[in-house]
C-alpha cells in the first residue's frame, strides 16, 4: 500500500497535507466513517481521493451540481487519474457505457447526483462495482433543518445500507451544530468520528459598510486593494450594471450569472482565472469549485440571507494564504428586505396550490404523468402568461423541490443527441443520392460508437473541426438529415429545466408536510437573525462571530476586522485617561459656555471615542455634567 504523503507528492505535488486532513485518510483507510467539517478552500477532495488512490476498487462520489462534478473530473484527468461523472442529460447508452467501465475497474472515482442512486440501471450494476469508499460532498443537503436541504440525498442511506462494509466520509464546509446531528441520523452512520477543521480564517480580514451608494464604496475598496476580486450581487441585471460601471472607471471587469450561454460563461471564467478579466461580478452562479487562490477582495452588494451563503462566498478570497478583505456592502433597504424575507420564502399555502396548476397548465402536463421529464421553462413568460409575481414562482418551485414533487434547474446543459432512425439499406442509398451530407453522416458513424441503435450525445463542434467544415454547416445538415428521417436529432438545451421527480397531482391534493414546513420557516428567521446580529454588531470580532455560528468556539479575536481595528482604536490607557480628562477641565475652565462640538475640536489631537470614554466616565462619577450640548463641571 502506498503511504498517503508519496500519493500527495505524486499527484498534487504538495509535501504536507494540512489542518485535519491527515488523521481524517488514516482514518477512512481504517474503515471507520467520517464526518469532515472543513473550511471553503480546506482541501475536502483530499480526503477521499488519496485513500482511495492508497488501495484497490472504486469511489463513488455523491454531489449535487453537475458543474463541480465537471470540474472535479476534469481536475483528476488533468493528473491521470481516471475519473467519470454520470449526469443529467445523458443517455441511457452512454450511462451503461460508463457503468461497464467502472465495473471493469477503469476508473478510480465515479461522481453521479443523489438522483441517480435509485435508478434501474445504476441499482443493477451496483453488485459488480468495486467500491471502495463512498465519498458525500456538501453532506448538509441532506438536512431539512440546514440552508440548502435536497429531498434527494435523502435517497444515499439506501445505498449505504446496501454497502454495509464499504466506508463513508461525509464533507461539507457549512453545518451547524443542529445540522452536523442531522447528517448522522439521516445517514445512519454508525462507528463514526467527527472531525472539524477551525473555521477560522486569520489572512481574512472581514468588515461591514453601511452605504447609500453600492457603486461609489466598491469603487474606493477596489481602488485601494489591486488584485483579482469577486463582486457578488442579488440579481443578473445588477451585475451587467456594475460592470459596465467599473469599465468606465478603468477597471478591467466582466459579468456573469445563469442566464448566459454555457460557452460564454467557460470563456468569461477562463479570462478571470488566467487574470485577463480583474474584476468579476456575478450572482452566486458563480464560484463553486473554482480553486483560485489568489482573490484578494470578495465584496457582497446586498446582503446574503444566511450566514451560511455568505462564509462560502467570502472564503474564495485569500485561499493563498495572503492577506485578503471580504467586504459586505448594506443599504436601509437590505436589512429591511431582509427581516421582510421569510414570509416571501414560505408562501400560503393558497399561494403554493395556485402556482403549481398554472405549473401544470403551463407545461401543459396531464393528472397522473410527468415523472421523470425535463420541460423547458421561461421563468419570465410564466410569469407574464399568469400574472405572478417571479419571486413567488421561484418560493413555491424552492417549496416543490424540497417537499420531492419536481427539480427546478437554472443552468442545466443538456447536449445534443442523435440516433439513426433509418435502415441501413436505405442509409446507403441515401448516401449515394446525397453526397454532400456524407462526410458528416459518416463522422457521426465513425465517431459516436452505438449512435446507430441508441440516442448519444454529440458536439457539433467537434464535428465541424473532424468534417473542416463551419459550425452553422453541421447543424445545417444535421436539421436536414433529421427532415429526411435519417437521424432523430436533438439540439443541446441550456434553457432552464422544471424536472418531474413525481407524477402532477391535482393541485387541491398536493402533499406538503405541515409541521416539517412550518419548522423550517422558523429556522430560516434563525439564519436571518443570525444573519442581521452579524451586519450589527459593532464590538464582537467577525471571524469569532461567523466561527462560533458552525460551533467552532475556540476562535480568538481576529485583530484584523473592522471591529477589532476599531476596538484596538479606542483602547484607552491610563495615562490618556488622565490626559484627557485633564484637558477637559482645562477647556471648562478657560471657555465660557463651552459646548461639546468646540471641546472635540480643542481637543483633535486625541481620538473621538476615547474623549466620549472620558466624558461618560466623568458623568457617571457626576464631576461634569452635559446638557443641551454645553459640558459643566460639577
Amino acid at each position: 500500500m502506498l503511504i498517503a504523503q508519496n500519493i500527495l507528492k505524486q499527484y498534487w505535488g504538495y509535501d504536507a497535507f494540512r489542518g485535519e486532513q491527515e488523521k481524517i485518510i488514516n482514518t477512512v483507510i481504517a474503515k471507520k466513517n467520517v464526518l469532515a467539517l472543513l473550511p471553503t478552500g480546506g482541501g475536502k477532495s483530499i480526503c477521499f481521493q488519496v485513500p482511495t488512490l492508497m488501495q484497490n476498487g472504486l469511489c463513488i462520489v455523491i454531489s449535487p451540481l453537475i458543474a463541480l462534478m465537471k470540474d472535479q473530473v476534469e481536475n483528476l484527468k488533468k493528473r491521470n487519474i481516471t475519473a467519470a461523472a454520470i449526469y443529467s442529460g445523458m443517455s441511457f447508452y452512454e450511462v451503461k457505457e460508463t457503468l461497464q467501465k467502472a465495473a471493469n475497474e477503469n476508473y478510480k472515482f465515479l461522481y453521479l447526483s443523489p438522483e441517480r442512486l435509485e435508478t434501474k440501471l445504476f441499482k443493477e450494476y451496483l453488485p459488480i462495482l468495486n467500491i471502495a469508499l463512498v465519498a458525500i460532498d456538501e453532506a448538509h443537503c441532506i438536512s431539512q433543518w440546514g440552508y440548502d436541504f435536497r429531498p434527494p440525498y435523502l435517497r444515499i442511506a439506501n445505498l449505504l445500507n446496501e454497502l454495509k462494509n464499504v466506508p463513508t466520509i461525509a464533507l461539507t464546509a457549512s453545518a451547524t451544530p443542529l445540522v452536523q446531528k442531522d447528517i448522522i441520523e439521516k445517514l445512519q452512520l454508525k462507528n463514526i468520528q467527527v472531525f472539524q477543521q477551525s473555521f477560522e480564517k486569520p489572512n481574512l480580514s472581514y468588515s461591514v459598510f453601511n452605504v447609500d451608494s453600492n457603486i461609489n464604496k466598491i469603487i474606493t475598496v477596489l481602488n485601494n486593494v489591486q488584485g483579482s476580486s469577486i463582486v457578488y450581487c442579488k440579481n443578473r441585471k445588477l451585475t451587467k450594471q456594475i460592470a459596465e460601471l467599473l469599465q468606465l472607471q478603468n477597471i478591467s471587469a466582466d459579468y456573469y450569472h445563469a442566464g448566459l450561454t454555457q460557452e460564454e460563461r467557460n470563456q468569461k471564467q477562463l479570462n478571470w482565472i488566467n487574470n485577463q478579466t480583474r474584476v468579476m461580478v456575478c450572482t452566486n452562479a458563480f464560484g463553486m469549485g473554482i480553486d483560485k487562490p489568489d482573490v484578494k477582495t470578495v465584496l457582497h452588494c446586498g446582503v446574503p440571507d444566511c450566514l451560511e451563503n455568505y462564509y462560502q462566498e467570502a472564503g474564495r478570497a485569500g485561499r493563498d494564504g495572503k492577506k485578503a478583505y471580504a467586504v459586505l456592502l448594506c443599504r436601509k433597504e437590505d436589512i429591511d428586505e431582509l427581516k421582510a424575507l421569510p414570509n416571501k420564502r414560505f408562501p400560503v399555502m393558497f399561494d403554493i396550490k395556485k402556482v403549481y396548476q398554472c405549473l401544470a397548465d403551463y407545461l401543459q402536463i396531464p393528472v397522473g404523468i410527468g415523472e421523470g421529464n425535463y420541460y423547458n421553462f421561461d421563468l419570465l413568460q410564466f410569469s407574464k402568461n399568469f400574472n405572478l409575481d417571479s419571486i413567488l414562482i421561484i418560493n413555491v418551485l424552492k417549496v416543490l423541490e424540497q417537499e420531492g414533487h419536481l427539480l427546478f434547474t437554472e443552468n442545466i446543459f443538456l447536449p445534443s443527441k442523435i440516433k439513426f432512425i433509418c435502415d441501413k439499406f436505405l442509409l446507403e442509398d441515401f448516401e449515394n443520392n446525397h453526397p454532400k451530407l456524407e462526410p458528416v453522416m459518416k463522422c457521426l458513424l465513425r465517431t459516436y460508437a452505438g449512435i446507430y441503435d441508441n440516442s448519444v450525445s454529440v458536439s457539433e463542434k467537434t464535428i465541424a473541426k473532424l468534417c473542416k467544415i463551419s459550425y452553422e454547416k453541421v447543424i445545417e445538415d444535421l436539421n436536414t438529415l433529421h427532415a429526411f428521417g435519417i437521424i432523430e436529432y436533438k439540439p443541446q438545451k441550456e434553457t432552464p429545466q422544471i424536472y418531474f421527480v413525481l407524477n402532477r397531482a391535482p393541485a387541491q391534493s398536493l402533499y406538503i408536510n405541515h409541521a416539517a414546513y412550518a419548522q423550517r420557516k422558523q429556522l430560516y428567521i434563525e439564519r436571518i437573525n443570525a444573519m442581521l446580529n452579524y451586519l450589527q454588531t459593532q464590538t464582537k470580532c467577525r471571524s469569532q462571530y461567523l466561527s462560533a455560528y458552525f460551533g467552532d468556539t475556540k476562535v480568538t479575536p481576529c485583530g484584523i476586522c473592522d471591529n477589532c481595528l476599531n476596538n484596538k482604536r479606542t483602547e484607552i490607557t491610563k495615562d490618556d485617561f488622565e490626559k484627557i480628562q485633564q484637558a477637559v477641565f482645562n477647556f471648562i475652565e478657560t471657555t465660557n459656555n463651552a459646548n461639546i462640538d468646540s471641546l472635540l475640536f480643542q481637543l483633535k489631537q486625541f481620538n473621538k471615542e476615547k474623549i466620549w470614554q472620558v466624558l461618560q466616565h466623568l458623568q457617571s462619577e457626576k464631576l461634569v455634567s452635559i446638557k443641551e450640548g454645553i459640558i459643566e463641571k460639577i
